[in-house]
């Protein structure tokens, strides 16, 4: 089943943004399970909005590619993380 997750990066700006993107490398070594990724700039910090085929695709990607990610540009704390069950999606 799809899930949605909502992270919120508390005091990340989009520099940091850019250098976490660049340390992961999305487009050149895309995810395996995203359906869809945006992220833009909220309160206090940069919001992340996915869409998942899986809790389990998204707890891999952020174990093995997010948080060493996040370490290296020296990001610090932990993400707020709010998972949702995705009703319907539509492919682009």
């Amino acid at each position: 089943m799809a899930v949605g997750i909502r992270l919120k990066l508390a005091g990340v700006t989009a520099e940091q943004m850019d250098k976490l993107n660049a340390a992961i490398d999305p487009d050149g070594n895309p995810p395996d399970g995203i359906i869809f990724h945006a992220s833009g700039p909220v309160d206090g910090g940069w919001g992340v909005i996915d869409f998942w085929k899986s809790r389990e695709h998204f707890d891999r990607f952020a174990a093995e590619r997010i948080g060493p990610a996040m370490a290296a540009i020296g990001a610090t704390g932990a993400p707020d993380i709010h998972e949702f069950p995705v009703h319907e999606h539509f492919p682009r």
